[in-house]
């Protein structure tokens, strides 16, 4: 599947989501961490057939410093799950040590030759992991095989299918701390997760991830007044605090999804082109704190139109990685669009947001930022 690539933390990390039919969650204007902590998520489900558990976590407690005067640390750390032979994850449940400061992590898997160079970078940084805003940090293309974020329990990949594994295959596992909090300084936080792995000889069809980003152009509110207000200054405020790449991020997707025209606003949508047939399994999608709305659909205003993913109340609390009710088959040349609303009024409600300064928001790695991106779990035809 044909996705723009993109510096996500998202991700997801990352992410409220749901299906079709998923009741609509609560406002967004609750704890932006009052989602499952290491202690309160569901048990793990029985094992299936071919499957084990792999217990990971970090090797000792990290203290999360926000850099460039910022109030987010990306922090990437090398974890070895031990595969010696071809293996499959088949689902994950993250243990938030630490569910204060702890915003999303998300899970790269690495090669071996990847994983011998995030030894290297690892050993060349002070303290536990490296600084990774946007990606694992590392050359070349990683794949994105597991995320949490609020409110996300274990995570289960359909029957009869995983996310491939070679056999020396590492994964590095990025951690998103929101320092937003007075108190959140010198906390500490030691991570970790639960694997669900399948040996190669079970028969099973490899699952990739796809991600569907679209800009975010959202003005300050009415009554609202600050240097950040201007566009131009908060683009360079974005930069200044994750890197010049993260501060190019919006005028990327802007270029990429409208060729380059945008009209600010409340609501902002992305086209993007499917290049190979595929099915859809699992939808999420994610956003910040000013999130209202998400909707992720395919061929919109074609015939045979379908909606992948509707949340018509976005809540940061309730952020889920979810199987669709029933699977549904792209083909070249079909669209996929992600459409968000956020609203800036949403700042003066969160106490996290208002004791900054009002800013016009554009795509941003921070929690006072925003994002607007629809991930597919997905397998080929």
């Amino acid at each position: 599947m044909k996705r723009i690539l993109v510096s996500v933390a998202a991700l997801l990390l990352v992410a409220a989501c749901g299906s079709t039919n998923t009741p609509a969650a609560a406002p967004a204007t609750s704890n932006p961490h009052a989602g499952h902590s290491a202690g309160s998520a569901p048990p793990p489900k029985p094992l299936r057939t071919g499957e084990r558990f792999v217990d990971l976590k970090l090797p000792q407690p990290y203290t999360p410093q926000a850099p460039n005067g910022g109030t987010d640390d990306y922090r990437c750390f090398l974890v070895d799950p031990g595969l010696t032979t071809t293996s499959f994850l088949t689902g994950s449940r993250f243990q938030p040590q630490n569910a204060a400061i702890v915003h999303h992590a998300i899970f790269y898997r690495l090669d071996p030759e990847q994983a011998t160079e995030a030894v290297k970078v690892d050993a060349e940084t002070p303290g536990e992991g490296w600084t990774c805003f946007g990606d694992a940090g590392v050359e070349g293309q990683t794949a994105w095989v597991a995320h949490w974020a609020p409110g996300a329990g274990e995570t289960l990949m359909p029957d009869g299918f995983g996310f491939s594994m070679p056999p020396g295959s590492k994964l590095v596992m990025q951690v998103h701390y929101n320092m937003l909090d007075d108190g959140a300084a010198g906390q500490t936080d030691q991570s970790g997760i639960q694997l669900r792995v399948a040996g190669g000889t079970t028969a099973l069809k490899p699952l990739n991830t796809a991600l569907f980003p679209a800009p975010i152009e959202l003005p300050c509110a009415a009554g609202e007044t600050g240097p950040l207000c201007d566009r131009a200054a908060a683009v360079a405020d974005v930069g200044k605090r994750f890197g010049e790449q993260a501060g190019q991020q919006e005028s990327h997707l802007i270029q990429g999804c409208s060729a380059g025209k945008i009209t600010a606003g409340n609501t902002q949508h992305c086209d993007q082109p499917i290049d190979e047939s595929a099915t859809i399994y699992m939808a999420a999608g994610h956003m910040h704190l000013l999130g209202r709305s998400i909707k992720i659909e395919l061929n919109p205003g074609k015939p045979g139109a379908q909606t992948i993913l509707d949340v018509p109340q976005y809540n940061f609390d309730n952020q889920a990685l979810v199987p669709l009710p029933k699977p549904i088959p792209v083909k070249a040349g079909d669209t996929v669009r992600v459409t968000c609303t956020h609203d800036a009024k949403l700042r003066q409600l969160l106490p996290q947001l208002q004791k900054l300064p009002p800013r016009y928001v554009v795509w941003g790695e921070g929690t006072s930022d925003e994002m607007c991106l629809g991930i597919l779990v997905v397998a080929g035809s």
